[in-house]
């Protein structure tokens, strides 16, 4: 076998591989554009974009962690007008299929960034980040219940005709019900996980390592966490999933896969090794290939598990 169709289906999107970036850790595309083919990648995740100009979080922003980084970065972006007239455009010259991560911090404000974004071409999907808090609760996060998670996924669909992936966190009690929640306010696919709260302090200063404090644990060290949490989305829904979360090799990207994921985003290790998201795309070919396996959809959701429960 001389090559394996690794095209797969989410819903109303169908990429030409299952091989994603995750938004934050491969800015608007174009500086990796040197070193990466982005024409040969699922889809480019883009920083995420806010309807204002917003300008993050104070330094230090990133500090290293056991088997991972933490971020406080804050979401710094542009503003969506900057990034439809300024990022956008060298996506749409490369042909590359853009997936723009959105957020917001009121429902309105979610709704009119997915709107001016509507018309957008090359676009194929908004992200909606659920994981941003609400300043008009207090500060609570949009993905903390299901409620909440439904109104954004509701009012964004209002306002576009784009399809919708809803991104989850993991700080919930559950994440499948979260996931079931945005499935019935019409979210087209599900995405999980976001990063996991975390902080790190210097015992000689006696003071927190980033200037915001709290920040966002990625990388190999919540692998287990997120695979965990697509599995359970995965049982819990009838829309595809996206498994992100420490993906730093084939052999990760392909326990994902196996598990139900039906496409991975590449995030951390874009930091480290900017070529990660076309080796692990490599990695899974050869797999197939080594494997005897003409389509990826066939490896897909297979994992042989007799029974399960929680621990």
């Amino acid at each position: 076998m001389k090559d394996v169709n690794l095209s797969v289906t989410l819903g109303p999107i169908k990429l030409k591989n299952p091989v994603m970036t995750a938004s934050g850790t491969f800015g608007y595309g174009r500086e990796f554009a040197d070193l990466v083919p982005l024409e040969e990648l699922g889809a480019v995740v883009v920083k995420g974009i806010s309807l204002k100009p917003r300008p993050g979080n104070p330094p230090p922003r990133i500090v290293e962690a056991c088997a991972g980084l933490i971020n406080s970065v804050g979401l710094e972006n542009p503003g969506v007008e900057v990034f439809v007239k300024d990022k956008l455009p060298y996506l749409q010259k490369r042909n590359v299929p853009v997936v723009v991560n959105i957020f917001g911090e009121s429902v309105e404000e979610y709704a009119e960034v997915a709107s001016i974004l509507d018309d957008q071409p090359g676009v194929i999907a908004l992200e909606i980040n659920i994981s941003c808090p609400n300043v008009e609760a207090g500060g609570m996060v949009f993905g903390s219940n299901s409620s909440t998670a439904g109104r954004v996924v509701e009012a964004v669909k209002r306002t576009t005709s784009k399809p919708i992936i809803t991104k989850l966190s993991p700080q919930v009690t559950s994440i499948a019900e979260i996931a079931q929640a945005v499935e019935q306010a019409g979210s087209d696919i599900v995405a999980c996980i976001n990063t996991i709260p975390a902080m790190a302090v210097d015992i000689y200063t006696r003071t927190p390592r980033l200037g915001n404090v709290i920040g966002g644990l990625s990388g190999p060290a919540i692998k287990p966490i997120a695979l965990k949490c697509v599995f359970d989305v995965v049982q819990a829904v009838d829309i595809p999933v996206i498994g992100i979360g420490g993906i730093a090799t084939a052999e990760d990207a392909l326990e994902f896969l196996l598990v139900g994921a039906k496409a991975v985003q590449v995030g951390s290790v874009n930091l480290t090794n900017p070529r990660a998201s076309i080796e692990i795309l490599e990695g899974i070919r050869n797999f197939l290939i080594e494997q005897g396996i003409s389509n990826v959809e066939d490896y897909i959701g297979t994992l042989k598990v007799l029974s399960h429960g929680e621990n």
